[in-house]
């Protein structure tokens, strides 16, 4: 039984069965015989009755043909459709073997190629961990950034004169993120891009400058908040792809337009992204409060960011994950109709 069948499952002895049944059936074996037996009977009769069994002439003779062999001719018609009928039943085996096969073949193909495919992709979930573990720690890093910087900045701050008569002095005296210079623009788009991993030493330098004006600071934090939120459904602005609106449209934004004229800043197509974050708009209240603060707070220092800001200067920032998460919570929430 095991040389019926190739490498691949396929039965064999199906096929050894056909070619066995090429010769006499059963069927035809009766048909000859009652051939022989119906012409021995002509024969007997014919010898018999003489030339005048079935009349002379012409019409006797074509009457005595029909009658001699129009019972073979039926004989075998019979004989004929019984073998048809056999073959079509061995077809019909021959084509659910190969059917079988070719399922078993199926089969056995696919559980391989998931087996050959298992170690990819238990390889690429651990890329997608790593990567979520690195985000984590940044993310981490950004909310304590802040504290630092203003530990440091408490700690390097001289303490106040004392007059001679050691009156005390009203605490009126500005703080250190008061005195801190303007953020250079170059700055303040790397901040709000966020470093991209945790050697991005410059990154995190910018981040730290950005943190130390107080405008910069709420979105940066707004935005690390909607970030987070957003990443709980596994969507990262590094996978978006949206189509760039000019700078003039821009700022047109900045200038208090709506409408069909600033349309193009909701330039995310993602169909999944739009819909995983307008379903948790409708849902999440933490979320809508977080994202309604951000879309403020990056409105505000839009505003000024644009007074100053070369076409160039927009270009990049809008190509930051800040400004991407902003596309993206515009347009679920209608911001730029």
């Amino acid at each position: 039984m095991a040389q019926d069948k190739t490498e691949d499952g396929m039965d064999l002895g199906i096929f050894a069965r056909q070619k066995r049944s090429r010769g006499m059936s059963g069927a035809e074996i009766l048909a000859v015989a009652l051939c022989c037996l119906w012409l021995a009977g002509c024969a007997v009769y014919f010898l018999v009755m003489g030339n005048d069994g079935l009349g002379g002439g012409v019409t006797g003779s074509i009457v005595t043909l029909l009658a001699v062999f129009l019972p073979v001719a039926v004989i075998w018609l019979a004989a004929a459709t019984a073998r048809s009928a056999r073959l079509m039943h061995e077809e019909t085996l021959r084509l659910q073997s190969t059917i079988d096969a070719m399922r078993h073949n199926y089969l056995t193909q696919s559980h391989a190629h998931h087996a050959e495919r298992h170690p990819e992709v238990e390889e690429k979930l651990a890329r997608l961990e790593q990567a979520q573990r690195e985000t984590e720690q940044a993310l981490t890093t950004f909310s304590t950034t802040r504290n630092l910087v203003r530990a440091e900045a408490a700690a390097e701050r001289p303490a106040p004169a004392r007059p001679a008569e050691e009156q005390p002095s009203l605490a009126l005296e500005p703080e250190a993120e008061d005195n801190v210079p303007p953020l250079e623009r170059d700055e303040m788009i790397r901040a709000l891009h966020f470093p991209e991993n945790a050697e991005d030493t410059a990154g995190f330098a910018a981040l730290r400058r950005a943190l130390q004006d107080r405008k910069i600071a709420r979105l940066v934090q707004a935005s690390q908040d909607v970030l987070t939120l957003m990443s709980q459904d596994g969507i990262y602005m590094d996978d978006l792809r949206p189509d760039r609106a000019r700078p003039e449209i821009w700022r047109r934004f900045a200038h208090g337009q709506r409408g069909r004229e600033v349309a193009a800043l909701g330039g995310i197509r993602d169909r999944s992204s739009l819909a995983l974050t307008a379903g948790r708009m409708k849902t999440d209240p933490v979320f809508r409060d977080a994202a309604h603060h951000f879309l403020r707070r990056f409105d505000e220092v839009f505003v000024e960011f644009e007074e100053e800001a070369s076409d160039e200067d927009i270009a990049r920032l809008s190509d930051t994950r800040t400004a991407r998460a902003f596309m993206l919570l515009g347009r679920v929430t209608g911001t730029f109709t």
